[in-house]
């Protein structure tokens, strides 16, 4: 069997065995990405040179007899937000297209220190803002599933990229939903952590309280995984919490019975599509049938939970993007005097929707309207966690579908921000309440498109979550590999 078609640890215990090497588990990837990507196009950067030199490294290491770590000689793809040193770091964006990190994100460090090597950066939507890649200055990416049809985003390439068998691991951000709505898209699982459980140091900053770094993976034992490795306090983060991470052992023992499941009454109504509703119901109806307890349960404030999103992630992206001014770094686009270089170098390096939201934000902060728009909205995001805190009494895990409708075609809702912005109603509640959370398949609907299952829990409480996600996948077996591309 060729390497790309084995899971992560699998892997990683075949190469601590001798039963392959990292070069050719190497070379089998690089074999693989020669013959899909020209049609997914999932990466903006690939790495495959430096990967084969990592690849010899980790050999003779692990020839010499060395620890070379829990992911020696795996590859991994890396979302083009997340600093990379010496390798670019673009955004998918005009601005920072020459970027290049002089150092690595926290996230990479520990990478690198557990042996996985980094075979790419991955494709996105400018700065993260978008649920399909199609916003990314350089080109769409395309599903493997139905390369006609959008991969999800803003971590559209990391999905399509473990989704073709291009890497069997990736890392993603997830703002309002990047990592888990197009892992539902994609046939893959997602998991955002409990915000301040992974560092964010290194992570180009779209909206700082929403901001969270997780795994998109082929399977829940490979996001466990990779999970544990990336989970550490840092110093460098104020925002990262001195929690321990559960253990590697906590984590991969499955369990389903007795599990008290909530069904968000919220999430499942006007706008999510009858088959994704069936698809989910049905995941559900066989954690019943292996022992969880499950009943309804309704989180009032859910349905504000888009028009706040759009009001905070707004605001705090036109804060952070304002240091894109041409003086530090990324493109300067010359002009007769400092106030029109600013401006010519951001219309010319922002794309038409980072600048949409930067307007957005500019205004809900600007005199006069902060207390009706950007404080009202604070006030909004503290009700939707007190619902949260209140379901969590009676219940372990809350579920809902992953994104209300399956994956949609290339072209279809881009020129319409709204119905684009629809896309991560399920998702975006638990960005605001700072939860964990995974998506992992729940089936294919009737044209063959991948439905996702969403799992939330409670605050660090990541373990739980994990363990059910574990049982019910063992219980149902992950989807067929996609199309052969």
């Amino acid at each position: 069997m060729e390497s790309f078609n084995l899971s992560a640890r699998e892997l990683a215990e075949k190469i601590k065995k001798k039963e392959v090497s990292p070069k050719e588990v190497a070379s089998s990837y690089i074999k693989r990405i020669e013959e899909v990507e020209p049609k997914v196009r999932a990466y903006i950067t690939l790495t495959l040179e430096q990967a084969m030199r990592e690849a010899e490294e980790i050999e003779e290491r692990l020839m010499s007899g060395e620890d070379v770590g829990l992911l020696a000689g795996v590859p991994i793809a890396i979302k083009d937000n997340i600093c990379t040193r010496g390798i670019p770091t673009t955004c998918a964006s005009r601005i920072l297209e020459n970027f290049v990190p002089p150092y690595d994100a926290t996230v990479i460090k520990l990478l690198r220190e557990a042996g996985a090597i980094i075979i790419g950066k991955t494709n996105m939507d400018e700065f993260a803002m978008g649920s399909s890649t199609e916003n990314s200055a350089f080109f769409p990416t395309h599903n493997p599933y139905d390369l006609k049809r959008v991969p999800g985003g803003s971590s559209g390439g990391s999905a399509a990229a473990v989704s073709a068998r291009e890497a069997p691991l990736a890392l993603g951000s997830d703002t309002g939903g990047s990592i888990r709505q197009p892992a539902s898209f994609c046939g893959i699982v997602g998991f955002k952590p409990t915000y301040g459980r992974v560092s964010r140091y290194g992570l180009v900053a779209f909206a700082s309280s929403l901001d969270q770094i997780g795994p998109l993976t082929a399977n829940v034992e490979d996001c466990i995984l990779l999970f544990h490795i990336i989970a550490r306090y840092d110093e460098m983060d104020s925002t990262s919490a001195p929690i321990p991470t559960p253990s590697l052992e906590e984590m991969l023992s499955p369990k389903v019975e007795g599990v008290r499941i909530g069904l968000v009454e919220e999430l499942f109504g006007e706008g999510v599509e009858e088959e994704v509703k069936e698809g989910v119901l049905k995941a559900v109806k066989h954690l019943e049938e292996a022992g969880a307890l499950v009943d309804w349960v309704s989180l009032p404030h859910l349905p504000y939970a888009l028009p706040c999103y759009y009001i905070i992630a707004p605001s705090e992206a036109s804060s952070n993007l304002a240091r894109y001014d041409g003086v530090k770094y990324g493109l300067r686009v010359e002009a007769d005097g400092v106030i029109p270089m600013y401006m010519e170098t951001r219309n010319k390096g922002f794309g038409a929707e980072v600048k949409r939201r930067i307007m957005l934000g500019t205004y809900a902060l600007s005199a006069g309207y902060y207390d009706a728009y950007y404080l009202k909205a604070l006030k909004v995001r503290a009700l939707i966690k007190r619902d949260f805190d209140e379901a969590f009494k009676n219940f372990d895990i809350l579920v809902s579908p992953t994104s209300p409708i399956p994956p949609f075609k290339i072209g279809e809702k881009i020129d319409d921000p709204l119905k684009m912005y629809m896309a991560d109603i399920c998702t975006i509640p638990v960005n605001l309440a700072a939860l964990p959370a995974i998506s992992i398949p729940a089936g294919l609907d009737s044209q063959g498109l991948p439905i996702g299952i969403q799992f939330i829990g409670k605050p660090f409480e990541e373990a739980n979550l994990l363990r059910l996600a574990l049982a019910y996948e063992e219980a149902n077996p992950n989807l067929p590999l996609p199309i052969p591309l």
